[in-house]
């Protein structure tokens, strides 16, 4: 999982492409957990996730409406579908994706 900048989440909106953006803090060390599920669901999946540094883009909260970090927001087809902000286990993780992302 890379980290994603502001032209990377842009061209994701613009271009009308689905995918994960996973929106954390270094400090937090939920956010952490959450990273090594993700980690985990990467190689389960083919979309495309990315991960922002909210601390660097703080207008990318404003526009997604994130209440709290880690905060995960589905991209479908250029716009936002669905946010989970309780990572609660891999297997939880993997079948909300295979919801969205057949």
């Amino acid at each position: 999982m890379n980290d994603w900048t502001l032209d990377e989440v842009s061209s994701l909106l613009k271009n009308h492409s689905s995918g994960l953006i996973y929106f954390y803090t270094p400090l937090c060390g939920t956010c952490q957990v959450a990273s090594r599920m993700l980690h985990v669901i990467e190689n389960l999946v083919t979309i495309e996730i990315g991960k922002i540094n909210l601390n660097f883009y703080q207008e990318l909260a404003k526009k997604f409406e994130i209440e709290s970090v880690p905060c995960l927001v589905f991209i479908k087809e250029g716009e936002a579908v669905d946010m989970v902000y309780a990572f609660q286990s891999v297997p939880f993780l993997y079948e909300k994706i295979k919801q969205y992302f057949n």
